[in-house]
């Protein structure tokens, strides 16, 4: 089993910037890859960027360049930096662990962007 906590969501202005944390707990040993999904009112969770065991990264077009997803292996703790935000970056942001044995996933957390 693995237990995800994500924190760091809020209100935040145009232009603005946040940091996500996700924390990860139990069976650690069996995590090969970590990311950030989100999901909008009225659409489907959509994959915003990966993080392999290697390190290696993957992000979803529309945040490239604005998005960075950073893990501390000391900490079991995966970031996710969020600059430039936009309007249409609101959504609930979740935490994902793929593990041998299956996906886990976070509790959520609100990103709102907003003057």
């Amino acid at each position: 089993q693995v237990q995800l906590v994500e924190s760091g969501g809020g209100l935040v202005q145009p232009g603005g910037s946040l940091r996500l944390s996700c924390a990860a707990s139990g069976s650690l040993f069996s995590i090969y890859a970590m990311g950030w999904y989100r999901q909008a009112p009225g659409t489907l969770r959509e994959l915003v960027a990966t993080i392999s065991s290697g390190g290696n990264t993957n992000y979803v077009d529309s945040v490239k360049g604005r998005f960075t997803i950073s893990s501390d292996n000391a900490k079991n703790t995966v970031y996710r930096q969020m600059n430039k935000l936009k309007a249409e970056d609101t959504a609930v942001y979740y935490c994902n662990a793929e593990a041998t044995q299956g996906d886990y996933w976070g509790q959520g957390t609100q990103v709102t962007v907003a003057s």
